[in-house]
């Protein structure tokens, strides 16, 4: 190695690809109705890890408001965006409906747990120090 050359961890390497590619990701529930509370986002973010891991994804950073959830997601490039989001959302939904059913059935009524549209963002522009303290400044529930 060249001693100019310093490591990123933000730069992975494959068996032919050098990569960078970080998502930002907005999910609101159906309605935009603030279904979520402070146990409720802290699950979230446990099922979002596992479902990420499971895609060969990482989550960077998790956070949200009672009407909103922000991801900061490092995926690999055969991951498709799309798919992942699919996921992610889905297996939360199921969860969600399934562990705290009484109270979203509150706010909530149908099958439906997330809105089917969704904000990504490529975040690569921003640094990701910006992105990632913007997503720590979201006003939890308490």
């Amino acid at each position: 190695m060249s001693p100019r050359w310093e490591p990123n961890p933000d730069i992975r390497r494959g068996r032919s690809v050098v990569y960078s590619l970080h998502a930002h990701l907005v999910f609101v529930p159906k309605y935009r109705r603030g279904v979520f509370t402070d146990e409720i986002l802290t699950r979230c973010e446990e099922i979002t890890r596992e479902v990420c891991e499971k895609a060969n994804a990482e989550l960077r950073e998790f956070n949200g408001e009672r009407d909103h959830v922000h991801l900061l997601i490092r995926y690999p490039p055969q991951v498709k965006l799309s798919t992942l989001v699919g996921s992610l959302k889905g297996v939360s939904a199921h969860y969600h409906r399934e562990e705290y059913a009484d109270h979203i059935r509150k706010y909530l009524w149908g099958a439906p747990f997330w809105s089917p549209s969704y904000f990504a963002a490529s975040a690569g522009g921003a640094p990701l120090s910006v992105i990632k303290e913007y997503i720590e400044q979201q006003q939890r529930p308490s």
